[in-house]
């Protein structure tokens, strides 16, 4: 088989690499599956009863910083540490991260990665949807895990808080890409969780993650990507800072811009769970 030439282990990888390298003793392959509750799906549980050999079950709910109200927040460094060394993934590891859906919730295991300064990650293309199409091999076996020990280096470029984001929409330095359904970025449709207001970001552009992925649930390629950015009004010159709901597909939309070769980006990890919330922030509607 002919290498894909999208394949890059910094970013997106196909099924056929993933098959190639599976048994590399230093490659480390995650289930990040999570769902919203309305989709009534149990990640963990789907975990368990079928996985890519050797997967370990990334749980970002879990994985994240529970000292804040806000969902799945990005982990401190210490307990990000601490869950991958139980993980038995360290340095000097290739992790390929997958999910349920395609590619969804992956590519926020992705830039939690990046953000913890580890670059030797990319997501599975098509996630586990497509492995399991193919015909490729599953198992419902925990995974043999030995320690490993982990250096981290936090890239605080590549998160913005609250405060970053209204500053940025206020002085319009940076494009704000929202990765929401259209309905809800324009505020027609009700937010799922319960409280926000709807709307968006004052001066914030939408493209709906869904946008970027084919119907098998693969990212388009780079060229095409490009095209879908600026077609959404976004200036690739500047700055950009994604955001969604509760910072997941925003990450999709940070994948997406670092396959073009567009590195200053950084994700809104609040995202609208926050903004949604808060009445002193302004919220536009409408296209």
């Amino acid at each position: 088989m002919t290498p894909s030439p999208q394949d890059d282990p910094r970013t997106l990888v196909s099924t056929d690499w993933l098959a190639r390298h599976l048994r590399d003793p230093d490659l480390r392959v995650l289930d990040a599956s999570w769902y919203l509750p309305a989709e009534n799906r149990d990640a963990r549980a789907e975990y368990a009863a079928a996985h890519i050999p050797g997967a370990r079950f990334f749980d970002i709910d879990e994985i994240s910083d529970q000292r804040s109200s806000l969902p799945h927040m990005a982990p401190p460094p210490e307990k990000f540490i601490s869950r991958m060394r139980a993980m038995g993934v360290g340095d000097g590891h290739q992790v390929v991260v997958y999910d349920g859906a395609g590619i969804f919730s992956a590519a926020r295991v992705w830039w939690t990665f990046r953000l913890m300064g580890k670059t030797d990650v990319a997501v599975l293309d098509g996630g586990f949807p497509k492995w399991q199409a193919e015909g490729r091999e599953i198992e419902d076996m925990p995974p043999v895990i030995r320690d490993r020990h982990m250096t981290v280096s936090r890239q605080n470029h590549l998160v913005k808080d609250v405060t970053q984001v209204a500053h940025a929409a206020k002085l319009g330095e940076a494009e704000i890409i929202d990765a929401r359904a259209a309905a809800r970025f324009r505020g027609e449709a009700p937010e799922p969780r319960p409280g926000l207001r709807a709307g968006h970001i004052p001066g914030s552009k939408n493209l709906p993650f869904t946008e970027v992925l084919n119907p098998d649930g693969t990212m388009k390629p780079p060229a095409e990507l490009k095209r879908i950015f600026q077609a959404a009004g976004i200036d690739l010159t500047k700055p950009a800072i994604t955001t969604c709901g509760s910072g997941v597909t925003a990450a999709v939309l940070s994948l997406a811009l670092e396959r073009m070769g567009h590195r200053n980006h950084a994700l809104y990890d609040g995202s609208w769970a926050e903004w949604g919330m808060y009445e002193d922030l302004k919220v536009a509607t409408g296209p």
